[in-house]
């Protein structure tokens, strides 16, 4: 039989035994159960005098795995710690009594105690029980939390005063977390106040001092307590005082819990809901908050401050043409460049992509004053941003657009800010990017015109206020040999909306899709109509199709179901399409294209030579047309320039095989410049203006009807 602790020692870890929150068994190096304390007697379901002396009896009870599955004996928790010599922890069992099935749950920690020279002597198990929290995991975050906690406590280092001889137990564990050997230091009161951070420990012993004063039984509280290596570990004491029945305080027991993982998970969580990963900077969620922080600073000292909308010019480019990774250093240089530009007291912030903001505080009472002082810091982000960026083995350039609003005591709210300072932003990059530009009530004005219109765009899509109209284009010899499609907006008594503010509108707002196919449906309607016109059979109609038409995969099929339903002549159909389309996704494109065509569908390249010009489009692409802008035709016939460019595109057509139009014709010189040159068709006001389809066909659909 092992030898025993000290009668006194033995007595103060038996009474603390019997006040711990979990059953404790202890055993000897056989397996033997050496002791018990009550509650480890009620969670296994056996008197203290039933289980000293003896081992696991399997015909009594058993244990089952956390699954439900039998538990070998060999997997016991004590056989395991006696198996390997190692602690286990966290370790959930189910107590299963004959012919009852499983009675409880539990969470088990066993750890082996060794003498001097190592050598394991006993290896103490401890209980919890975890029926409740096993049953209710699944349905509640709080069960898992209370899980997480006892699995914590189960294992904590534990420790007992007694108030009347002034006597510490300090357990092996309770050395361990601070990294010292047991008996190293003094075991007294003041070891552990010895231990406590500086800045915390007058907060610690004014607590104890109430808490024994107080009729209070149990306790927790956290503080800083130092490890043997300097450092300072967060722990969490919890426990309980021991009173006579007179309610005088006798002795005070409790664990220690290492909060050093947790208090890290804290900040990683923390980090992860405030801070933008990729650059270190605050978050949107935390500029949200520093906002209102700043709104009411500025409210209660009348002071000004200013947000400063801070996107990257043509980050999307470089983004897709050099790959995601670089995209990724070049966001990280421009955080570390802004970080380096402003002061510490500005507050920074990613909102998203390559947006960032600035907040900036503390501007002085002058409204003039505050808008210099911002003005400068801008024009310090211009110039910082404006430099190359190395990025490995690229060298970029960016410039930013900045939107600033000044706010100061006037009642706002942050989501007006922003809004503001983007409107700004959007002003800069319509003035040519690089700049900053700050708010104006004009702006809201016509943002708010722009969110009208574009309610008013859904509603005149579905109540067919959009209407077809033809331009006439015409052959070398005169006569009428297609057309262009143009769509117009009529509102009625509002008049007509240029085509130029609503179908950008159209494009931002996600309508251009349904918008295109019903210039599509109306454009076959007319060619179906058409081929039952002498006159007008056998006429082309050239329809423009947007990027984003081009884009979506499922063009293709639109298109011949549209040809299908109105029985159009698809070789009649023509789209139209701008250089601006191949900037990404050829290989898909080119598919496109190609389905289209074995339909018989042309295609024409307009503005040729103002976009993304590249001569292997007209090699790669199933191109029917090139269409001559008209910037190259307005001074064709009086700039040697400009003539050499039309005729240049005139020879590369005929050599490919593809047809040219010539748009924008007004003067009488260019048409016979054009038709010298050898242009197939032209386009413009000199030879019919653009016109109501029906009004088109009644002008055009007879023999007579040539320019």
């Amino acid at each position: 039989m092992l030898s025993r602790l000290p009668p006194d020692v033995q007595q103060r870890l038996d009474e603390l035994l019997e006040h711990l929150p979990a059953g404790v068994v202890v055993h000897d190096k056989d397996g033997r159960i050496l002791s018990a304390n009550r509650l480890a007697s009620r969670l296994l379901d056996r008197s203290v005098a039933a289980l000293i002396g003896t081992e696991s009896d399997p015909s009594h009870w058993s244990f089952v795995q956390d699954d439900g599955s039998p538990m070998p004996e060999s997997d016991y928790p004590v056989n395991q710690v006696l198996r390997t010599g190692k602690p286990l922890s966290h370790y959930v069992v189910g107590l299963r009594r004959e012919g009852r099935g499983i009675i409880r749950w539990m969470i088990c920690n066993a750890y082996p105690e060794r003498d001097p020279h190592g050598t394991l002597e006993r290896v103490v198990v401890c209980f919890t029980d975890c029926t409740a929290l096993k049953r209710a995991q699944r349905k509640a975050q709080k069960s898992e939390e209370r899980l997480e906690l006892v699995l914590r406590g189960s294992t904590d280092a534990s420790w007992d005063w007694n108030l009347r001889t002034g006597e510490v137990y300090y357990s092996e564990r309770w050395w361990d977390v601070l990294g010292y050997a047991p008996g190293a230091m003094p075991t007294e009161p003041e070891t552990a106040m010895r231990l406590i951070h500086p800045d915390d420990e007058p907060r610690v012993r004014a607590f104890v001092r109430q808490l024994l004063a107080e009729p209070r039984d149990s306790y927790s509280i956290e503080f800083r307590m130092r490890h043997q290596d300097g450092h300072y570990l967060p722990v969490l004491s919890r426990g309980y005082v021991s009173r006579d029945p007179d309610g005088r305080p006798l002795r005070m027991s409790g664990t220690n819990t290492d909060l050093t993982e947790r208090k890290e998970n804290e900040q990683r969580i923390y980090e992860l809901a405030y801070f933008d990963p990729l650059t270190g900077l605050s978050n949107r969620r935390y500029l949200m908050e520093q906002l209102g922080a700043s709104l009411a600073r500025a409210r209660r000292l009348d002071e000004y401050a200013a947000l400063l909308f801070i996107d990257l010019d043509n980050f999307k480019l470089l983004n897709d043409t050099l790959g995601h990774d670089v995209g990724d250093e070049l966001l990280k240089q421009v955080a570390a460049r802004l970080r380096t530009t402003l002061r510490a007291s500005d507050h920074l912030s990613r909102l998203g992509g390559d947006e960032f903001v600035v907040v900036l505080e503390d501007l002085g009472l002058c409204p003039d004053e505050a808008a210099a002082e911002t003005k400068g810091v801008a024009t310090k982000i211009l110039h910082a941003l404006g430099q190359p960026f190395e990025l490995g083995p690229h060298t970029a350039s960016t410039s930013p657009s900045i939107g600033i609003t000044l706010f100061d005591g006037a009642p706002t709210d942050i989501d007006t800010l922003l809004k503001q300072a983007d409107l700004a932003m959007y002003r800069a990059k319509a003035e040519g990017r690089n700049t900053a530009c700050f708010f104006e009530a004009s702006m809201q004005f016509a943002a708010d015109r722009q969110a009208a219109l574009e309610s008013s765009l859904r509603t005149g899509l579905a109540e067919q206020e959009f209407v077809l109209y033809c331009q006439p284009q015409f052959g070398r010899d005169g006569l009428l040999n297609g057309a262009e499609a143009l769509l117009r907006w009529d509102r009625g008594a509002l008049g007509m909306v240029p085509p130029g503010e609503f179908i950008g509108l159209a494009e931002a707002s996600g309508l251009i899709a349904p918008l295109g196919r019903h210039v599509l449906e109306q454009s076959c309607r007319l060619l179906a109509r058409w081929r039952h016109n002498p006159a007008l059979k056998g006429l082309k109609l050239a329809v423009n199709v947007s990027v984003h038409q081009m884009r979506d995969p499922t063009f293709p099929d639109t298109v011949a179901e549209v040809l299908a339903h109105t029985g159009a002549p698809p070789h009649c159909l023509t789209l139209e399409i701008t250089e601006s389309v191949f900037a990404e996704n050829l290989p898909e494109l080119i598919e496109r294209m190609y389905r289209l065509r074995r339909l018989g569908v042309q295609f024409a390249l307009d503005d040729f030579g103002t976009g993304y010009s590249s001569l292997a489009y007209l090699r790669r692409f199933p191109l029917t047309a090139l269409k001559i802008d008209r910037s190259f035709v307005h001074d064709a016939h009086t700039d040697r320039s400009a003539a050499a460019i039309v005729e240049a595109i005139v020879t590369l057509a005929r050599k490919l095989d593809l047809d040219i139009v010539a748009e924008g014709v007004e003067l009488d010189a260019q048409r016979r410049f054009l038709n010298t040159c050898g242009c197939d068709a032209l386009q413009g006001y000199l030879l019919g203006q653009p016109m109501p389809a029906a009004q088109f066909e009644r002008r055009y659909g007879h023999p007579a009807g040539v320019a």
